[in-house]
């Protein structure tokens, strides 16, 4: 899996709006480029959510980071891996998969990592907004 891409797009606890612990280890390895789009459906799956990439022009809001150090990106990146189940034991299915899609900015598309629910999301409900943020707050 070599390859020179080191932006990532997140669109769950790892957004700075969640104040989510792992958010100060984004902030220490990445620096926040954008808030951007990636062609997905977004399912609540009850405590995380869950992306799934589409063809339709169906989009999850989130934030585009570039690595800091791009020698820094190996490390930093299987960091996040852990944080999202990738890494599993002999027989386990991961919860999610890591993989490159178009991430659209407001002026630009560019390449970036995303983490995709690797499950089943057969009967959640769709986010309709894309955006957990704020479907979030509403539910508050």
């Amino acid at each position: 899996m070599k390859t020179n891409v080191h932006n990532l797009f997140v669109y769950g606890s790892l957004r700075s709006g969640f104040k989510h612990p792992a958010y100060e280890y984004i902030s220490k390895y990445f620096t926040f480029v954008g808030n951007a789009r990636v062609k997905g459906k977004l399912f609540d799956m009850g405590s995380y959510p869950a992306g799934v990439p589409v063809q339709e022009d169906t989009f999850i809001t989130g934030e585009l980071y570039v690595i800091k150090n791009a020698s820094e990106f190996s490390w930093a990146i299987g960091q996040l891996d852990d944080y999202e189940g990738i890494r599993t034991e002999a027989g386990e299915t991961p919860l999610y998969r890591r993989e490159l899609a178009d991430v659209y900015l407001e002026k630009e598309t560019v390449k970036a990592w995303v983490y995709w629910y690797n499950g089943d999301v057969q009967g959640r409900p769709v986010i309709e907004s894309g955006d957990l943020l704020s479907y979030i707050q509403s539910k508050k």
